[in-house]
This record gives structure tokens, sequence and C-alpha cells, in this order.
């Protein structure tokens, strides 16, 4: 039954039919005989197959005016209804009694669910990467490590093994993967549930599907305070030619409407690396959000990795890449490579700008924006109203302080599907333009 009527006759539906066909066993019993009830679960629980308990019940059942009556599903009664359903059911009525107590109760929000378990887990050895690699695999070789030291790892894919990279997993621990297929509302909700019972938990999917698609499944995940790690890759417009409905654009913006979520946008497949391995071991919902493509490890100006073995991955930590004194470039995730270009291209135009890296853009670390204000840009492959620039200038307003000039990068509209080399250049996210927007902001 729902509100606007009874369910077979809005929109028919034959449950014992579609779990037969799936193969479960059935037992249906009368819903409000709490023997058969418990009955049926005794079979469930030891008959060794997926079984399906489908209860047969009637809203309303012993009250006269309420049975089978579709009013009441969303309806509350009125005082005198409440006595009269009461007295057919023979109970006691003592609403007033708590009606009072109710009354007397202090306004203020109840306490939040403050679910958490301490996580024992080994995080191995972080990998070093020289040569040009794509963050999806080294989140991947991640996770694999972790699931292959620890019982408690687990990964939850939705048919993109082999996009995602969870690969690596199945082929060096099976027994660790679920494999859910297209069914991404379920294996959010899955995955949840899991990581609240203990597992450390990664979901992966394409950004779009692990983020804007299952968007009220992570919201929930946020109430209930899970242990949930959301990876997603193909985020931004680094997604290949699988068409403008597959682009991810909202993975910073999204989840700052899930609260107590944090989400890391790692720079290159080092970074990446340290990353996963961080929040295995913390506590919290995290999502970790990467492109497609292969990336040249970031390297510091004498040439060695940035993210070397000395690295130790700081949630909030802001890295300068390069340091500048005619302004600075604030960027992330898969737009690192092109900001490193624009800096090359305008030192040698005698422009000297920073580079910071901003790996974890929902917690920013003011000493930095403190140090690089004057003259401010902000690069993303992201949606430019929600993501990384609105956030530096909300924080800047914050702490008061005004940057003489301050320009965000990034995505105006849908962007349209093809190679992302060609995309960044198409929306001026490319090394080239990245530095012509800036030479001629600067000579306004």
């Amino acid at each position: 039954i729902q509100i606007s009527g009874h369910a077979h006759d809005v929109m028919y539906v034959d449950i014992k039919a579609e779990f037969q066909a799936a193969g479960w066993n059935i037992v249906e019993i009368n819903g409000h005989d709490h023997e058969q009830i418990l009955a049926a679960l005794k079979i469930a629980r030891n008959d060794a197959k997926p079984t399906a308990i489908i209860a047969h019940t009637i809203i309303g059942k012993g009250v006269d005016f309420m049975e089978d009556k579709p009013d009441y599903h969303g309806k509350p009664l009125n005082k005198e209804e409440l006595a009269k359903a009461l007295e057919q059911l023979n109970i006691e009525n003592d609403v007033d009694k708590y009606m009072k107590v109710r009354n007397e109760l202090p306004t203020r929000p109840h306490d939040k669910l403050k679910r958490s378990y301490e996580i024992e887990i080994n995080t191995g050895t972080p990998k070093i990467y020289d040569k040009s690699t794509d963050n999806r695999s080294a989140l991947g070789r991640a996770i694999a490590d972790l699931a292959t030291l620890n019982d408690n790892v687990v990964a939850v894919d939705c048919d993109l093994k082999g996009s995602v990279k969870l690969d690596f997993l199945d082929n060096e621990r099976g027994d660790r993967i679920v494999e859910l297929g297209v069914q991404e509302h379920n294996a959010a909700t899955i995955s949840g549930a899991m990581s609240a019972d203990g597992l450390v938990t990664f979901f992966a999917d394409f950004g779009v599907f692990g983020i804007d698609e299952t968007f009220n499944q992570h919201r929930l995940n946020a109430i209930n305070n899970t242990n949930l790690k959301i990876v997603v890759t193909h985020c931004g417009i680094d997604v290949g030619e699988d068409g403008k409905t597959h682009h991810g654009i909202n993975y910073v913006g999204a989840p700052l409407a899930w609260y107590g979520f944090k989400t890391i946008v790692p720079a290159d497949p080092n970074q990446t690396d340290k990353a996963i391995r961080y929040v295995a071991k913390e506590y919290g919902n995290y999502v970790v959000a990467v492109g497609r493509s292969k990336l040249e490890p970031i390297k510091k100006e004498d040439g060695t990795p940035f993210f070397d073995e000395n690295y130790v991955f700081e949630y909030g930590k802001m890295d300068v890449l390069r340091d500048g004194g005619d302004g600075v470039i604030y960027a992330m995730g898969s737009v690192i490579p092109n900001v490193l270009k624009a800096h090359e291209i305008l030192k040698a135009k005698g422009i000297n700008v920073a580079v910071v890296n901003v790996s974890c853009p929902h917690n920013l670390d003011v000493n930095i924006l403190k140090k690089y204000s004057n003259f401010v840009v902000t690069v993303e492959d992201h949606n430019v109203y929600n993501g990384l620039g609105s956030l530096i200038a909300q924080k800047f307003i914050e702490i008061g302080l005004l940057p003489a000039q301050f320009m965000k990068l990034g995505l105006e509209d849908f962007p349209v599907s093809g190679d992302s080399k060609l995309l960044f250049e198409i929306y001026n996210l490319s090394g080239e333009r990245i530095a012509q927007a800036i030479e001629e902001k600067m000579t306004l």
C-alpha cells in the first residue's frame, strides 16, 4: 500500500515471482503472526540459500476505520481517532503522559550517532613511481596491497574492475572483492553497511556514478557515520570518449553536502598511493578522486620525485610545488601537470608564479593562503562554480584577506566528449591556455 492507493493498482510488481526467477527460496507468512515470523527466520537462517520472507500484512489491522485504508500510510491520528483505535486494540491510552514528557523536553538537537571502531591495519610499504602512470592504477595497486596484507580490507565493484583497476585485487586476493554489477545505489548502500561493521571498505566507481548517481546513498552513509572510502576514477574531463554524460565534474562540490566526508584529489601516482594507505587507517568517510590518463610523477626542480619515500601524506596539507613572488596558482588533480607547464612558460617571460597543490580542497591551510595571496589564480578540472576556486575565495573572505586580483579557471558548462588533451585545450585548461589567461590578467 502507498499514499496514492494500493501498490498493485498503482504499479504492479510480482515480488514473489521476481525472487523465484533469481533462484531464491520463498517463505510466505502471515506478517501479523509472531510465531510464523520466528519460524520463517529460523528457516531462512538454516537453509543455506538466499531466502526471501514475504510477510502478508494489512495496514491498520484491528482498527475498523483504518484497516486497508491507504490514507493512513502517511497520516497521523488525531486524539479522538487515537482513543478509538487504542480501545479497539485493548491498549491503555496514556498518550497524555507522553505528550507532557515531550513538551517538557529541552529544545535542542539529539545527540549525534558516534559510531566508530579502532582500525587495526598494516598499511604496507608505499610504492614510488618513477615513470608515467595513471593515478587509477596507483589507486588499485594500493588497495590490492592492503587487502593482501589484511583480511579486513574489501572493495566493492560495479562492473568496472578493469577501468577502476580493481583487477589487481581480483587477481591477487579475489575473495576480497564484491562484484555487484550495474547496481550503483545498491553497491553504495552495501558498502556503507560493511564499512560500519568493521570492514575497511573501498567503493570504486567512475566519478559520475560514484558521486552524482549515488548522491543520496552517501548522504545516508554520512548520517550513519560510516567508515566508507569512496574511490572514484575518470573524474572531470579526463574520462576518454565515453560521451558527455560520463563527465563527473562535482567530485569536490557534491561531497560538501555529506557532512563529515573528507575529499582528497591527489596530484600524481605517488601521492595517490600514499593517500589510499592513509585513508585505510583513518576512521571516517573519505572520497579519493582521480582521472583516467597517465601522468608523469611530479618532480622537484632538481628532478627527483616530489612525493618521494620521505613524503608523509597529511590531510589538509598543501604542497608548494614551485615557489614564486609574482602570484600563485592553486590547483588540484589532473591539471597539475598543465599548471606546471604554465609556470615554466610564464617563467621564461619573466613572470614567476608559485604553484600550490591542493589535494584536500575541503580543508585549506590558512598559513599557505596567507603567504600566497597577492595575485591568485585557481585551476581545476571541475565545475568552476562549486569547487576549489569557490572554496579558496570563501576562505580568503573568512580570514579577512582580499587578494589584489583573483581568477578562477575551470569548467563553466557541461563539456563535450573527447580526448582529454583536446578538451583541456578547448576549456582553457592546457598549459598554454592557463599561461595566456594569467598573462592577460596581469596586464589589465
